[in-house]
């Protein structure tokens, strides 16, 4: 699996425990991240992970900023990306299997590392769910506009 990173100077602390953590599980890390935590424009990052997700150039996206919840609305604006901020694994799990959301998004300064590395484990073990009550959410939500 290829999977898009990007975090601005709030998520620099969780970059490298989450490419670890990706790596562990065998995938590929596109980094779309900074390395540093000088102050950057998170849109600018949010976009780039939305769009290599919706154009198909990777399979899933991990975003992470101070609260996870600036890159969501933000990658979230993209046609066909399901963007969650989750803080813990039950609902990061859910996001994936119910919602098909095909990037996780939280913040370095509300999870730990240890935290971050199992939403991230959680949200890439996980698959969409296909029973029909869940297909047909789903399309209402892919409907609209």
């Amino acid at each position: 699996m290829r999977v898009a990173l990007g975090n601005d100077h709030g998520g620099y602390v969780l970059r490298g425990p989450v490419i670890d953590a990706i790596r562990q599980l065998g995938h590929e890390v596109v980094d779309f991240g900074v390395d540093s935590t000088e102050p950057v424009d998170y849109p600018d990052i949010a976009v780039q992970v939305a769009r290599a997700v919706a154009d198909e150039k990777v399979d899933v996206g991990v975003l992470i900023c101070g609260t996870g919840i600036g890159m969501a609305m933000t990658a979230n604006k993209v046609r066909g990306v399901y963007a969650a901020v989750c803080s813990d694994c039950y609902s990061a799990r859910m996001a994936r299997e119910h919602n098909a959301a095909n990037v996780l998004c939280f913040g370095g300064r509300v999870v730990g590392p240890g935290l971050a590395q199992q939403l991230v484990e959680t949200f890439l073990t996980a698959s969409p769910s296909s029973e029909q009550r869940h297909l047909r959410r789903r399309q209402k939500m892919a409907e609209i506009i």
